[in-house]
């Protein structure tokens, strides 16, 4: 049997065992150890399981994930988001579409001390929607436009899609949390736009007029956000200038945020606590996919799928454009069907190598699979911040509603991935001032 269709079967064995409803991190660690058994024998199988995945999770560079992950739940414990919707709430009354506009900038606020698309999806579900309903906002633009703004997490750092992604690949975590920022700013206010456009060609979708507090009240509002904007910016103005790297920058956000919400008498000893526990599932959760990927590139390797996948695609003298069209046509086909870390984990140690044999930066190619991401947690049929808003949310909302609300951000993406892919300076220039310090 050829690496090719060695590999072919590995990729195939593990999307059917994803299908079948198996973890996507046990079903890639399956397949790894069944192929170097049948590949390379037991005994290399057996000295790579036992030393992999310590050599992986022993690292002092990785601490970063549960730093960020704990961060991001103590905030959406303490209440923060229900004074940063309100803050951006007041700013906006009175403007047409002022609440779409809020949740966005909200969502993108959150985003600086989140990480997770689906929580910040889940969250403004649950603090924004019935306000827009109450207002007489349309309930399928708000959900979609909830759905569509939780994906700046997916960009603005500390984003764990890059994590993951700088773990997988090597590059460096701190450049790569910097490249989002641009585009994750870009892609804001894409959605702005996305939403003044509907606003004038559907005028039923324009909420009820709001009054607009007193100069005074919407300066007091901001008073209870400015903690938490002034962490975000020690954390991201640490990485960026190099005074911390991301492990330490993700501490100091992390004991910052508790510290923040003990003041504030925002969060209990339970829900401390429990910060603690949700943590440690997600950290452990997300390692052990992570950690199946890694083996299951490391069968890849060993069985000559990437050399030999590589050599082809040199031999076809494929360009970089060329390369792109496919890359993005397969996540967004694969993210109809499968959730995007998982599509990530299994497609990245295939990609990734390829995207370096054609030459192209390894920083602009995280940012456009960032996007693509991001594009495919929105797109229809399964789209897990769909999901997540409609479970979330106390209004009854139709999937039907929602598709149809979600898609004039789809629009907007498809914008904002062209330009990232056509105009790669969006995505590399913040981080090579890094590299230049």
């Amino acid at each position: 049997m050829t690496p090719i269709e060695l590999g072919a079967i590995a990729i195939g064995l593990t999307l059917f065992l994803a299908f079948l409803g198996v973890p996507i991190g046990a079903a890639m660690v399956l397949v790894a150890a069944g192929g170097m058994y049948a590949t390379v024998g037991e005994r290399f199988m057996w000295v790579t399981f036992k030393t992999l995945p310590y050599d992986f999770s022993s690292q002092y560079t990785f601490a970063v994930v549960p730093m960020f992950v704990l961060m991001g739940i103590v905030a959406s414990k303490s209440n923060i988001i229900h004074d940063i919707y309100k803050s951006a709430a007041d700013w906006l009354a009175g403007v047409r579409g002022g609440l779409y506009a809020a949740t966005v900038f909200a969502s993108a606020g959150f985003s600086a001390i989140s990480g997770s698309t689906v929580v910040n999806s889940a969250i403004f579900g649950k603090v924004a929607m019935p306000e827009m309903v109450r207002h007489g906002c349309h309930k399928g633009f708000s959900a979609g436009s909830i759905a569509a703004a939780g994906t700046l997490a997916g960009l603005i750092p500390p984003s764990l899609g890059f994590v993951v992604y700088g773990i997988l690949t090597g590059e460096s975590i701190g450049q790569l949390l910097m490249a989002g920022v641009i585009p994750g700013i870009l892609t804001a206010f894409a959605y702005i736009v996305v939403i003044s456009v509907v606003m004038r060609v559907r005028p039923s979708y324009v909420p009820t007029a709001m009054t607009r507090p007193p100069l005074a009240e919407r300066v007091r509002s901001l008073g209870k956000v400015w903690p938490m904007i002034v962490l975000a910016t020690v954390v991201l103005g640490g990485i960026y200038t190099g005074f911390m790297p991301p492990s330490a920058a993700g501490a100091v956000g992390a004991v910052g945020a508790i510290l923040l919400a003990l003041a504030r008498r925002a969060i209990s000893r339970a829900d401390l606590g429990a910060a603690f526990h949700e943590t440690m599932v997600i950290t452990s959760t997300l390692f052990f996919i992570v950690i199946g990927g890694l083996l299951l590139s490391r069968f890849f390797v060993i069985s000559g799928f990437i050399g030999e996948l590589t050599g082809m695609l040199d031999a076809m003298d494929l360009e970089v454009f060329e390369f792109l069209l496919f890359v993005i046509v397969l996540y967004l086909v694969l993210g109809m069907f499968i959730d995007p870390l998982s599509m990530v984990v299994v497609t990245l140690p295939i990609l990734y190598p390829i995207s370096q044999s054609l030459g192209m930066n390894g920083i602009w190619f995280a940012v456009i699979v960032a996007k693509l991401v991001e594009i495919a947690a929105i797109t229809p049929p399964v789209g897990l911040n769909l999901f997540a808003v409609m479970a979330a949310s106390e209004t009854k909302i139709s999937a039907r509603e929602i598709y149809r609300g979600i898609l004039p951000f789809l629009y907007a993406e498809v914008v904002v991935l062209g330009l990232i892919v056509m105009i790669p300076a969006i995505s590399i220039w913040l981080p090579a001032l890094m590299i230049a310090r």
